[in-house]
């Protein structure tokens, strides 16, 4: 005849024989708990090994090896010639019945049992899909990366004695020896003066742009973006409380004019401007707008973040240099990433600013990110200063402007008398823009049932605009052609 305290075994106790975690243990952390859930509650006398034994279907010795799993963890006493004995219980619950309205333990809750602040501003606005075509917003091709090379640069770095020993200690500011190469690479590639001292190394942009608004921003404070703009930076800015106001753009980037016929000295406090090739039409910011909003920074006093994301990738002779490269006054605050053409997991982001405001954002730094990834940053150092890094981008770059050549020729080809665009100077992405008359979401929705994936992140579309970025880097010829022709067809279905 079974016992309740059996029967209760039966109830909360699955065995995967499958798995490679011991059968013994499987069940002690079950046994666990359904003690802390008050299951079984302190005092309980546990079934004898045989009976045990059988209801669980394992042999004596196993259910002798998980009375000693938990006798050595604190949960149970074996007391001779009495049997085993629930002693302790971390989170006591009072249940008279236990046993009436028993939930299975394989089932974690759902839901909290208390209330907390949650932000519609976080909403991850990423969409993903199993089409097995996509469009993206201007990501690189993670095939073009040679993974051998860049497994032994890392696997070098974590070989090397010296590098081991950092691991084992704390540095928030990471590796100097990487600081010290990216400072020289950026100063040679950008126009920069800066030192090591000058740059805050992070896992990503966002997480600089983070940092930069938790030390620089307020609630109440104006930030000033682009009339289209980076929705990801946006996110950040107001979940600060900032308030997020926009500024016409237009074929040379910013209006400047705008900022000085709007605002009063003081009014603004930031002002986040990707001047390379705005986000999301591409345009480049005019050498005149350029001189005209330095001024305009040292006269007002607002900051100037300036968002590089895709530097590296420039298609003609001559470069634009980034506004911090002619910042006299202290007004810039320089946001990118290192290593885009890389393998994500190799990409690092980074800020370069004066000293004073680098000691304070490692603060900040140092309680998110405190371990960094010092084995890392060594291996990108190594190829920066053995020319890896160059020779990578130049092989890359090669590759990426034959794709925008031909993306621009099939869009002329098959889309002339509906898209309209302009062929980038650099980046991995076209602005295209399209009849108004056009619906570009139900067009996205005809091309995922055809297997052509185009999330919203990329379409733009009201009253006044009606435009597309899309990404050509990550894709081949072949999908390339493929790609546009399901677009072509989805196009003239809703024609």
């Amino acid at each position: 005849m079974s016992s309740p305290v059996l029967d209760l075994f039966s109830s909360f106790v699955f065995i995967d024989r499958t798995s490679a975690q011991p059968i013994y243990l499987q069940v002690s952390q079950q046994m666990i708990n359904a003690i802390q859930r008050g299951y079984l509650l302190v005092g309980t006398k546990l079934p004898g090994t045989r009976a045990l034994s059988e209801v669980l279907g394992v042999h004596r010795k196993t259910v002798i090896a998980i009375y000693d799993e938990l006798e050595a963890q604190g949960w149970v006493e074996v007391r001779p010639n009495k049997g085993t004995f629930v002693i302790n219980q971390s989170h006591q619950v009072k249940i008279d019945k236990p046993y009436e309205k028993l939930v299975s333990l394989a089932k974690y809750p759902v839901c909290t049992g208390f209330t907390f602040r949650q932000s519609t501003i976080l909403d991850n606005p990423f969409e993903f899909s199993n089409n097995h075509l996509a469009f993206n917003d201007g990501q690189p091709d993670i095939r073009l990366t040679q993974m051998q090379n860049l497994s032994r640069w890392y696997s070098a770095s974590m070989k090397r004695k010296h590098n081991l020993k950092r691991l084992t200690g704390y540095n928030m500011e990471g590796s100097e020896y990487f600081r010290e190469q990216l400072s020289n690479y950026l100063n040679f590639s950008r126009g920069l003066h800066i030192s090591k001292n000058n740059l805050l190394i992070t896992r990503s942009v966002e997480m600089s742009l983070y940092i930069i608004s938790q030390i620089l921003l307020s609630k109440g404070d104006q930030v000033l973006v682009g009339d289209l703009s980076m929705f990801s930076a946006n996110m950040v800015f107001q979940k600060m409380g900032a308030k997020v106001s926009t500024i016409p753009v237009d074929e040379s980037g910013i209006d400047v004019d705008y900022i000085r016929a709007r605002f009063k000295p003081g009014e603004v406090r930031l002002v986040h401007v990707t001047p390379h090739h705005h986000y999301p039409t591409t345009v480049t910011l005019s050498a005149q707008k350029r001189i005209a909003l330095l001024q305009l920074a040292q006269e007002y006093g607002f900051i100037i973040v300036e968002d590089d994301y895709d530097y590296d990738f420039q298609y003609d002779q001559t470069a634009v240099m980034p506004l911090a490269s002619g910042d006299i006054d202290g007004m810039v605050v320089y946001v990118g990433s290192f290593g885009k053409s890389l393998a994500p997991a190799f990409r690092k982001g980074f800020v370069v600013a004066p000293d004073n405001l680098i000691v304070e954002m490692r603060k900040y730094l140092g309680i998110i990110d405190r371990q960094g990834d010092v084995i890392m940053e060594q291996a990108l150092g190594e190829m920066i200063e053995e020319g890896e890094i160059h020779r990578h981008l130049k092989k890359s770059m090669k590759i990426y402007r034959e794709r925008r050549d031909l993306f621009c020729e099939i869009l002329e080809k098959r889309f002339n008398d509906i898209v309209k665009f302009q062929k980038p100077s650099g980046g991995l992405a076209l602005w295209t823009t399209w009849d108004k008359r056009l619906s570009l979401f139900k067009l996205a929705n005809l091309c995922k049932k055809e297997n052509l994936f185009i999330p919203k992140n990329l379409l733009y579309q009201n009253n006044t605009i009606s435009g597309m970025r899309i990404g050509f880097g990550h894709l081949s010829q072949p999908e390339m052609e493929e790609a546009l022709e399901i677009l072509r067809r989805g196009m003239v279905k809703i024609t």
